[in-house]
């Protein structure tokens, strides 16, 4: 797209967005969930085979006919539960999603927060290091990543997983610390969980080495949000 005379970046970008929120959105639900085990089975397999396809080919080539193929089903069995690839890039963008948040409850605390600069570092490390680990672990884990970043219509699957953990997290901090405004606690836990997740992003588009990129960005992280917080309060922990 050329730009007019007189025509801004940001006008162009306000545009494009507007022209992209017109475009009709492909269904991302599931069309029903498994009641019966052998359904249940029938609905794992071509997640499974929907995995492996896009580990495969990529987000581009993927396609429900190559995953039918894979799985060994017919079209009308995988359209039962699933409308299109997009739904299918979803449920496995959920899953993906939930594992990589359940990283977060084994390493950060209350007592990781009350502990001081290093203890929240140490622990920024470790949740960095395991959502990497999680991610890599999965199959297809770094396509599926990929396309939550790059599929307009996947987007929202990233975004609502982010949000639930940032809600999580400040309600931990406000518990702990109830002398910090909440709003502040709220915009440093929306910005640890995408910059460790921007970090987990590099490390699959770069070869670096993981655990010096996560002691670097845990260092960051733990000195903006010592900022954040207050020394203990008596009874608690010495920082």
């Amino acid at each position: 797209m050329s730009r007019t005379p007189g025509e801004s970046r940001t006008d162009m970008k306000q545009q494009t967005t507007a022209s992209r929120a017109r475009r009709p959105q492909p269904d991302l639900a599931t069309k029903v969930q498994p009641a019966q085990q052998r359904a249940a089975n029938t609905f794992e397999r071509i997640l499974e085979a929907a995995a492996q396809t896009l580990d495969d080919v990529g987000i581009e080539r993927l396609s429900t006919n190559l995953v039918c193929e894979r799985a060994g089903l017919t079209p009308p069995a995988l359209y039962r539960y699933f409308p299109n690839k997009y739904a299918l890039l979803s449920e496995l963008g959920r899953r993906l999603m939930l594992a990589q948040n359940e990283c977060v409850g084994r390493w950060i605390g209350a007592e990781v927060v009350l502990h001081g600069e290093q203890a929240l570092a140490n622990a920024l490390e470790g949740l960095l290091l395991d959502t990497y680990e999680t991610t890599r672990r999965t199959p297809a884990g770094v396509w599926i990543m990929r396309a939550l970043r790059a599929v307009p219509a996947l987007q929202e699957v990233r975004l609502a997983s982010h949000a639930e953990v940032t809600e999580a997290q400040t309600r931990l901090l406000a518990e702990v610390l109830p002398g910090v405004d909440r709003a502040e606690l709220r915009l440093v836990s929306r910005v640890v969980v995408e910059m460790i997740y921007a970090a987990v992003e590099m490390l699959f588009d770069e070869a670096m080495d993981a655990k010096a990129v996560a002691r670097i960005v845990a260092g960051m992280l733990a000195s903006q949000l010592e900022r954040s917080i207050p020394a203990a309060p008596p009874g608690k922990p010495a920082r």
